[in-house]
């Protein structure tokens, strides 16, 4: 079933890592898959845009069907192999409603992120103002504390929609992944970061952690201070 799925992917991107957890923990393993430069403007290539007129990552097609949005694959894939691997969508209501909850929250999260860490990548220079980047880094904050709070509540070895993995994990943990690559404190951001170590070690995380990562674990300090 995997041979008929193609994954053009890049490197440390969020939405990329979403769908490569997704299929991971379907036992999807054994997909095409061709990881592609952003630097090097490979996901604007004539083979990316045949697929994704966006020319963006991931861009993801199962035969004939194309489903490039991250969040729609991984629905897709959980639906349509819904009695292989983990069980994503958990059958309680109260849980799947707070699943639901937050992964669409979880695009706000990465929304704010990347205010911050790519802030200098979207915002030209000239245009660039420290009030502005300033009023970023609070926005993160404030959203930083939602979720320490949201993970507080639930208490410690939960994940985000309590005890089962669902596809809020799926999708919400590569932004928690990045917020600690980009230096983010644990010890400011302890249930944060309790979840970060819990995660981390799932084998659908660690199979498909970011390659760039593996090689220079360091990361940045962009948000040592946040």
């Amino acid at each position: 079933m995997a041979k008929d799925m193609t994954l053009l992917w890049g490197t440390g991107s969020p939405p990329c890592w979403r769908v490569m957890i997704a299929l991971e923990e379907k036992n999807l393993q054994g997909y095409n898959q061709k990881l592609l430069s952003f630097e090097k403007m490979e996901h604007k290539s004539q083979q990316v845009l045949d697929i994704n007129p966006r020319g963006q990552l991931p861009t993801f097609k199962h035969g004939d069907n194309v489903i490039n949005e991250s969040y729609a694959a991984c629905f897709y894939l959980e639906s349509q192999f819904k009695s292989q691997g983990t069980k994503l969508i958990p059958d309680g209501p109260a849980e799947q409603a707070l699943m639901y909850q937050r992964m669409f929250e979880g695009l706000t999260f990465y929304e704010k992120l990347n205010a911050v860490i790519y802030y200098e990548w979207y915002v030209p220079e000239g245009e660039r103002h420290e009030s502005a980047l300033k009023r970023n880094k609070e926005a993160l904050v404030t959203e930083l504390k939602l979720w320490e709070g949201y993970l507080q509540k639930l208490g410690s070895g939960s994940y985000l929609a309590g005890p089962s993995f669902t596809l809020a994990d799926v999708v919400v943990f590569p932004t928690v992944g990045t917020v600690f690559r980009f230096g983010l404190s644990p010890e400011r951001y302890p249930k944060l970061g309790e979840y970060h170590n819990l995660l981390k070690e799932r084998p659908s995380v660690k199979a498909s952690w970011p390659p760039h990562w593996l090689e220079n674990p360091k990361g940045q300090d962009t948000l040592k201070d946040i």
